[in-house]
């Protein structure tokens, strides 16, 4: 039995003091939960913060981003050793606008979910393919080549510290949200090629749902065998929307 995780990711949003606050409320709202877990991403600044903030908690802290390397001439990048430092339990790797603006590629993808995992970092790895890969048929094939590429040398050891998030780009702050259909479709593709490389363990890997996801469409999208969760971006900035999602989990 899978639990469920629901992160939210904050990104580019909340000054310290805004993200205190957040957190603050997420805390206070989530003493009940049982069977999952709560994580919330912070941006960088506020992370010592918000895991001041969390403290005697059950809300995991998440970074956004890393750089795998433990320390060096890195201007302007943080490392997992820092991000242990601040209190982060996780940390989101290979966000589709990492990949869109940072043009991250699939090997730099690699090379952190390894870093991540070396560290007791427990990574995030997103996959997803966009609107017009969609509309040429070739979803499983970019779905394919990028789980390939984000584990390769990843051991089936780790598996139990893996999350994979299913993002269609074409879904992520545009309203739209892809039908039970198409999610099942992607999650059990997901699910089926996770086993393909590490057996019974890749059936244990939690694999999460985002793309424009509210408190009025996780119900419908939870009940989905291979839907573990949901990793949420805009309705993760407010504490009411957030918790909505929270509270549609089994």
């Amino acid at each position: 039995m899978r639990n469920w995780i629901v992160a939210g990711n904050w990104k580019m949003h909340n000054t310290i003091a805004e993200s205190v606050s957040l957190a603050q409320a997420i805390k206070e709202a989530t003493t009940a939960v049982k069977n999952g877990e709560v994580v919330v991403a912070p941006p960088f600044t506020a992370l010592h913060s918000v895991s001041e903030t969390l403290k005697g908690s059950a809300v995991k802290l998440a970074a956004q981003n890393m750089y795998p390397e433990d320390k060096g001439a890195f201007t302007g990048e943080v490392s997992p050793l820092m991000l242990k430092d601040a209190g982060c339990a996780f940390v989101i790797v290979g966000h589709s606008e990492r990949r869109k603006y940072f043009n991250e590629s699939d090997n730099q993808i690699n090379l952190k979910v390894r870093k991540a995992l070396t560290t007791g970092l427990k990574p995030i790895v997103c996959v997803g393919e966009t609107d017009g890969e969609r509309n040429s048929g070739v979803t499983q094939a970019v779905v394919n080549r990028q789980v390939r590429k984000a584990l390769d040398g990843v051991g089936v050891g780790q598996m139990d510290r893996l999350v994979v998030a299913y993002e269609p780009v074409w879904a992520i702050g545009t309203g739209k949200v892809a039908t039970p259909e198409q999610a099942n479709d992607v999650h059990d593709f997901i699910r089926r090629l996770l086993v393909e490389i590490y057996g019974c363990a890749g059936a244990d890997v939690r694999i999460l749902y985002g793309g424009s996801v509210t408190k009025d469409n996780i119900a419908e999208l939870i009940t989905i065998e291979d839907i573990d969760g949901a990793l949420v971006g805009g309705a993760s900035l407010k504490a009411d929307a957030f918790l909505g999602i929270i509270s549609k989990m089994p």
